[in-house]
């Protein structure tokens, strides 16, 4: 039988936020600072840390002695500032679905990376963004790769957009009303926009942040229908090139299609021809 309010020897005390039934003022205290720390390059000292979250010193000392203690927070000596360990991207890597995923993308991206000597990555949703959990980079001396375990705006990535696109109604609508949109696009026109690319099966579009790079995305879809991943390649044009972009696309929605029927699900839309 659950326990009731208060009978947790380990509670600290505190009335729950509007809207939520229990709280857990310590556990919320450390998850804090984790993602605070999560979208910091450089780290943050233990005063910075305090100030940002608006507590004490006292409070986040305890906090971060724990953490570092469980590996998840390093203190670089030189700096004295606290930044995360790899731990929380490797415990993030033992959940089952990201684990299949990964270990059955592996092989399959290798060959592609090879085939079309460009880099590939895959990427899952995570909350507001999207998480690179798989890269491999081409066998070429000039690659373009998207560093492992980076976060990207969800509406900034062609992977996210393509993942979108292939959400049941009721899971995108959710997105809409959590994640706020880029300023330049209402609702009615990236839902126009998410319908194209899945009339399509796929996306290619200029990069959002890359002058020169032409992204190349195609949904992983499971056993339900609905996209779990995304397989990109962000294409990079080479003088000679040998391998032109139309082969690279079809390889990688074939690629695309591949892990789908690997997953159980069935085949992502064939190539359409781009105007």
């Amino acid at each position: 039988m659950d326990d009731g309010p208060g009978s947790d020897p380990m509670d600290t005390g505190g009335a729950p936020a509007a809207g939520r039934r229990y709280s857990a003022p310590a556990l919320e205290k450390g998850l804090d600072i984790l993602e605070l720390l999560s979208g910091e390059e450089t780290g943050l000292t233990q005063s910075e840390i305090a100030r940002k979250l608006d507590r004490s010193v006292s409070e986040i000392f305890r906090m971060l002695v724990v953490l570092q203690e469980r590996g998840y927070v390093g203190l670089d000596p030189l700096s004295d500032r606290y930044g995360l360990t790899t731990l929380l991207f490797e415990v993030a890597h033992r959940t089952p679905m990201v684990r299949r995923l990964t270990a059955i993308a592996g092989p399959r991206m290798a060959r592609l990376a090879r085939e079309v000597n460009q880099s590939v990555h895959l990427a899952v949703l995570s909350g507001d963004a999207v998480l690179i959990v798989g890269q491999v980079d081409g066998p070429g001396n000039n690659v373009l790769t998207v560093r492992l375990g980076a976060r990207i705006a969800l509406w900034k990535a062609s992977s996210g957009r393509v993942i979108l696109a292939h959400l049941d109604a009721d899971a995108l609508a959710e997105v809409f009303a959590r994640v706020p949109l880029p300023e330049d696009k209402t609702e009615a026109a990236m839902r126009a926009e998410l319908d194209e690319i899945r009339r399509l099966g796929h996306e290619v579009r200029e990069s959002f942040v890359l002058r020169g790079i032409v992204n190349i995305s195609a949904p992983v879809i499971d056993h339900t229908g609905h996209a779990v991943a995304a397989l990109t390649i962000p294409y990079l044009t080479r003088y000679q090139e040998t391998i032109g972009f139309d082969i690279c696309r079809t390889a990688l929605i074939e690629a695309a299609r591949d892990l789908s029927r690997a997953l159980g699900g069935g085949a992502a839309a064939a190539p359409a021809a781009q105007s």
